[in-house]
């Protein structure tokens, strides 16, 4: 291994290390577990919903910033004086800590700081968001908006009727799809090739029944981050990575070694915020929220920032709406 991809591979180590905290308030992180392990595929689960991609229509103009409506989830965070929120620190352009200022920065935090702006107010030039990021891993998702540890999720999750069924989704914001990265001299470009071999995928997301379902005689090992898949590709512990295009398309930037195969994606992944199941009248304020960032210029220019480089030009997905509460 030459010194190139050591220093590769260091990178990758020190974003995992370094998955903590907050761009505007220090917060304690939650454990990530660096140990991967041979994952057997998940029993299906049945979907209910009719549509995963429709959810609660905004409930007109939004109120201005600083005078949110009493009683609501908006006026409970306005008076905590910060918006909580679950995101990656080690997904490049997506949600990942600049080793150079400290900031947790990407297209998944430029979501959360228009939603904390719309509630407290566009910060003066040079100020912070009033937002408090807490890194956490694919796994603990949904079990942080259950819980209420955070308000909102930005960390490239993708929608769909299962997870509907445990929390709640704002309109896609984001369509992305799974892929495949491998080692720049391996003569693979899908993973039909690949039987019998080690491949990484994030633990607790659709990406690992996708894969399994494409081919299950691949052998299917986790980990809890995004980095801790390039980690372990990195020290030749699997072969290829398995994951949503946006992901692979940072990891491939951190490593010279690697490249995004050729094949068509294996999926749609439509990326929503994910959000309290109980808390529909934040759903409702958030996609009032993302209606404005797609009719106006801070959708793109957020776009054309983190993700355009590497994946190419793109316009926002249209919101589906006509869910009702139950």
């Amino acid at each position: 291994m030459n010194k190139t991809r050591l220093i590769a591979g260091s990178l990758a180590l020190l974003f995992a290390a370094t998955a903590c905290g907050s761009s505007t308030y220090d917060a304690t992180p939650v454990p990530v577990k660096p140990t991967p392990s041979v994952a057997k595929p998940a029993a299906p689960v049945a979907e209910t919903c009719d549509n995963a991609l429709q959810s609660y229509a905004p409930d007109g103009a939004l109120p201005a910033p600083g005078a949110m409506p009493a009683g609501t989830t908006m006026a409970r965070i306005l008076q905590r004086k910060r918006l909580i929120a679950g995101v990656s620190a080690d997904s490049l352009n997506l949600g990942s800590r600049n080793p150079i200022t400290g900031v947790i920065e990407g297209f998944d935090i430029d979501m959360i700081n228009a939603v904390a702006d719309a509630i407290f107010g566009t910060p003066a030039p040079g100020k912070p968001h009033q937002v408090e990021l807490r890194v956490i891993s694919s796994p603990q998702r949904i079990p942080a908006l259950k819980d209420g540890t955070v308000d909102i999720v930005a960390r490239n999750m993708t929608i769909n009727c299962a997870r509907w069924n445990e929390i709640a989704f704002s309109a896609e914001y984001y369509r992305s799809g799974q892929k495949l990265l491998v080692q720049r001299d391996m003569k693979v470009e899908s993973l039909a090739q690949l039987d019998g071999q080690k491949i990484c995928t994030p633990a607790g997301s659709t990406s690992f029944d996708n894969m399994v379902k494409a081919n299950s005689e691949i052998i299917a090992v986790t980990a809890d981050t995004d980095t801790g898949c390039l980690a372990l590709f990195q020290q030749g512990k699997v072969v290829g990575i398995s994951g949503d295009d946006t992901v692979l398309a940072g990891d491939a930037a951190q490593d010279p070694y690697a490249r995004v195969t050729t094949a068509e994606k294996i999926s749609e992944e439509p990326y929503g915020l994910g959000i309290n199941k109980e808390q529909v009248d934040f759903v409702k304020f958030v996609n009032g929220v993302l209606e404005q960032m797609k009719t106006g210029p801070a959708w793109q220019a957020s776009y054309k920032k983190w993700l355009q480089p590497a994946l190419g030009p793109a316009t926002p997905p249209k919101a589906v709406y006509g869910r009702v509460a139950g």
